[in-house]
């Protein structure tokens, strides 16, 4: 399998234009967005970045934001979020369902539709849009149109197989994980909050379609999975791919993962509303 460098398709075609600033949890915060060429409203991603919930940045995600952007013909927005080590849990997920209410809100002076809004994140920034969407269902809006989840840390337990299973010195290991997770949910009774681990809410009926790429060698493949069950046991529209590879956190992706986010996010956006049969796609493993 081919790997696609993103920093290749950064080019004239996906401009990211000047900061613009959204209200957080605690104040201001700033979000960056990436335009395609062509200036007619489009759909809009808003797009978290990793981390682990102590680090990463809008600039550490703007090569994949704007070869979305490129690629795919949407809006791309990358908001800032507040950090565990500036404050804990929930000041993040507010940042988050804050960012798609902004999106949301500023469509017209933004030129993209409203009605094609999606939230999509990559490690932590998972686990944030997967918990917006959570939120935008509990609050009434804003109506999203799809979830992208890629490789989301969802488990505060850490007790996959996939993620027992990984060497103690690899980028995601359960060692690593655990830091993030002791930072962000300092007060263990989080870890059972839905907001802030997805994979213990019982409730996930009427959520957004979701698209969840994995890895074969991702430790945090299991819990997506498990995710990606419940909310198709839950009735919700999913699809779950594992892929060989994903390297999202290098910048390289391959060029099977761009085949199955476009085919997905393309199907959303031509139909614009969920399916009413609610039709699910099983777990599909990559050869």
């Amino acid at each position: 399998m081919s790997k696609t460098t993103i920093a290749a398709f950064v080019a004239t075609s996906a401009v990211a234009s000047a900061d613009e600033r959204y209200r957080g949890y605690a104040g201001e915060l700033a979000v960056r967005i990436h335009r395609p060429a062509a200036g007619a409203p489009t759909a809009v991603v808003v797009l978290f970045h990793g981390g682990g919930f102590v680090g990463g940045s809008p600039d550490a995600i703007a090569p994949l934001a704007a070869a979305m952007a490129m690629r795919l013909d949407f809006a791309v927005a990358t908001p800032g979020y507040t950090l565990a080590g500036e404050c804990p849990f929930p000041a993040a997920v507010e940042d988050a369902y804050a960012a798609i209410t902004w999106a949301a809100d500023n469509a017209h002076r933004q030129r993209w539709d409203a009605r094609r809004l999606m939230v999509a994140g990559v490690e932590a920034g998972g686990n944030l849009a997967a918990v917006a969407a959570m939120m935008a269902r509990d609050r009434g809006g804003p109506a999203l149109l799809a979830q992208i989840l890629v490789a989301p840390m969802l488990d505060p337990t850490l007790t996959s197989h996939s993620m027992q299973h990984v060497t103690a010195n690899a980028p995601r290991s359960q060692g690593a994980c655990n830091a993030c997770y002791r930072a962000y949910l300092p007060n263990a009774a989080d870890r059972l909050h839905p907001y802030a681990a997805p994979s213990s809410c019982s409730r996930v009926a009427g959520l957004a379609p979701a698209l969840i790429l994995t890895a074969e060698d991702d430790p945090l493949r299991d819990e997506a999975e498990a995710y990606g069950a419940k909310l198709i046991t839950a009735g919700v529209t999913t699809e779950v791919s594992r892929l060989p590879r994903i390297e999202a956190a290098n910048n390289t992706w391959t060029d099977e993962a761009w085949t199955v986010l476009a085919a997905f996010l393309e199907s959303r956006v031509a139909i614009l509303q969920p399916p009413v049969d609610n039709t699910n796609r099983a777990i599909k493993h990559h050869e």
